[in-house]
C-alpha cells in the first residue's frame, strides 16, 4: 500500500439517492490510483473521528462512494450539493489482489460498493465474473448485479452458481456471518476467498487498534488491524470464533 501523504481537497460533482437511506456521492479530486477493497475517510464537521467508507468506483480522478444514512456522519454527507468541497484520506487500507480466474462476487448490504468497483475493473481486463448480492426489501436494492436476492441469503445460491459458472475465485463484502459462510464455502470447494471485512473503525490508519481481528498464519495467531492490514483479508486465514 501506499503511504499516505496528506489530506485531499475534492469536489462533489453528482450527489444521488439510489435505495431507499443510500445515497451515492461523485467526488473529482487529485488522487491518482485507487484499487477495488480500498476506502476513503472523510472528515465530517461536529464529528471526532473521521468516517470510513469504500470505493465504490474511481476512474478519471473521480471517486463514487456509496453510504448508508446512519448517523451525523452520514446526515452531513446528505446534505452536500454539487460544487461542495470536501476533505478525505485516500487511498486507505490494502485491496483486493485480481487473478486471472474465473470469479464470484458477493456483496450484501452496502457491502455491494467494492464488489462494483471489483466488477469494473475485471470487465476491463476481460476477466469472467459473476456478482450476487443481497438486500433485505426491494425498496434497497442497489442496481449492477448479475443476480439480486431478496430477503434471503446470498449463502443459499452459491453452491449452484460455483458449480455453473466453473467458479475459481470468490471475492465477498459484507456482515460477518455472510463473510464467515463465504470462507466455509470456499473451503468446501478448495477455491480461494478474498474478503473485505466490515468493522467499526476509529482512526482509520492503523494507529488506534479500535479493529482488530485475528489471523492465522504461519499456524500462528497475530493480531491484524482491518483499517490498515485490511480491509481485504485472505479468507481462509480470518479466525471467525
Amino acid at each position: 500500500m501506499d503511504k499516505i501523504k496528506s489530506d485531499f481537497k475534492g469536489e462533489i460533482i453528482n450527489t444521488e439517492t439510489i435505495a431507499k437511506d443510500v445515497c451515492k456521492i461523485d467526488i473529482l479530486s487529485p488522487l491518482k490510483t485507487a484499487i477495488a477493497g480500498q476506502f476513503i475517510s472523510v472528515l465530517c464537521p461536529n464529528t471526532t473521528l473521521r468516517r470510513p467508507f469504500s470505493i465504490a468506483n474511481f476512474e478519471n480522478q473521480t471517486i463514487t462512494i456509496l453510504f448508508k444514512l446512519k448517523g451525523e456522519g452520514t446526515s452531513y454527507l446528505k446534505k452536500l450539493k454539487k460544487g461542495d468541497n470536501i476533505d478525505f484520506l485516500a487511498p486507505l487500507g490494502n485491496g483486493f489482489t485480481i487473478e486471472n480466474k474465473k470469479s464470484l462476487l458477493v456483496g450484501a448490504g452496502i457491502g455491494i460498493a467494492p464488489m462494483l468497483f471489483l466488477k469494473n475493473t475485471l470487465d476491463k481486463k476481460n476477466i469472467k465474473n459473476y456478482l450476487i448480492t443481497g438486500f433485505k426489501s426491494e425498496e434497497e436494492i442497489i442496481k449492477g448485479s448479475d443476480k439480486t436476492i431478496v430477503g434471503g441469503s446470498v449463502l443459499d445460491y452459491l453452491d449452484e452458481i460455483i458449480k455453473s459458472e466453473n467458479i475459481e475465485i470468490i471475492y465477498s463484502c459484507g456482515p460477518t456471518p455472510v463473510l464467515k459462510g463465504i470462507s466455509n464455502i470456499s473451503k468446501k470447494y478448495d477455491i480461494p476467498s478474498q474478503i473485505a471485512m466490515e468493522k467499526v473503525m476509529a482512526c482509520s490508519i492503523g494507529v488506534c487498534r479500535g479493529c482488530v481481528i485475528k489471523l492465522s498464519k504461519n499456524n500462528e495467531t497475530i493480531n491484524a488491524s482491518v483499517c490498515k492490514d485490511g480491509p481485504v483479508f485472505k479468507g481462509s486465514e480470518v479466525i471467525w470464533d
